[in-house]
């Protein structure tokens, strides 16, 4: 018999990786990771490599956070965590967004080969998820943080802290029915930016547009007013940081 050695194999030795604090996002608990500075796309590709974190989670991936999750993690230590280290220094890549003529579509669904729907009109297009049923306080609130704030909704430029909370953009991004975006305001509130909130970017686009919402301090002012920026096109090669989410088995994915 011949004399054969047997190769050890080799061990699969991930990377680890750390997690944020958990999030409480309505009534759950969240595992987070915060990806980054890279581009959106970057962020998202990085997200779906394997790494290791502990023995009860030794093989774990992540999928790009919603805005409402995005929303609720960045608020979390908001001034010791998410403004020094993203809001003062980069921007937070929300989550995607559709400027269209008659309004913004946060979070877009997919269509059946996995692409992002940018389309507002025919069977598939996006206005055929919007559900007359569904719209509360002026905008319409679907499943899994669709949603779509009519431009009537909301204001542009600057404005007080108060005027953007209760304003259909603030509070579609976080995917709320309440007459103000509650959990924005601990993010957005005046002990931050005196200046209040700048909407800049939302110019009423002729053909729907995918991008990347963006949130950041206005340096300019020495951090006083926040940017709550929709002209991050998608495809831009601009630096910043996301959100990724772990995701148990059965929820859904927004990669």
């Amino acid at each position: 018999m011949a004399y054969q050695i047997r190769n050890a194999e080799p061990r699969n030795l991930l990377p680890e990786i750390d997690l944020l604090p958990e999030i409480q996002h309505r009534g759950s608990k969240l595992d987070v990771h915060l990806f980054g500075p890279n581009t959106y796309q970057g962020n998202i590709r990085d997200m779906q490599k394997k790494g290791f974190h502990s023995s009860q989670l030794p093989n774990i991936s992540f999928s790009p956070a919603t805005t409402s999750e995005s929303i609720s993690i960045a608020s979390h230590g908001f001034k010791n965590f998410a403004r020094p280290k993203i809001f003062n220094q980069s921007w937070l890549q929300e989550g995607y967004i559709v400027r269209a003529q008659e309004g913004v579509y946060a979070n877009p669904p997919k269509d059946s080969q996995g692409k992002t729907i940018t389309e507002e009109q025919g069977p598939q297009g996006l206005k055929s998820f919007l559900k007359k049923d569904k719209k509360v306080n002026g905008i319409y609130l679907m499943d899994n943080d669709f949603g779509f704030a009519p431009d009537e909704s909301f204001r542009r430029g600057v404005q007080d802290t108060g005027d953007f909370l209760e304003g259909g953009l603030a509070r579609v991004l976080e995917h709320t029915s309440e007459k103000e975006a509650e959990v924005f305001g601990k993010i957005a509130s005046p002990k931050f930016y005196k200046r209040g909130v700048d909407v800049y970017g939302f110019d009423e686009a002729a053909q729907p547009v995918l991008g990347v919402l963006g949130l950041y301090s206005d340096r300019d002012l020495d951090a006083g007013r926040l940017i709550v920026n929709g002209s991050f096109w998608y495809g831009l090669n601009y630096n910043g940081f996301a959100f990724g989410v772990l995701r148990k088995t059965g929820e859904a994915s927004h990669a």
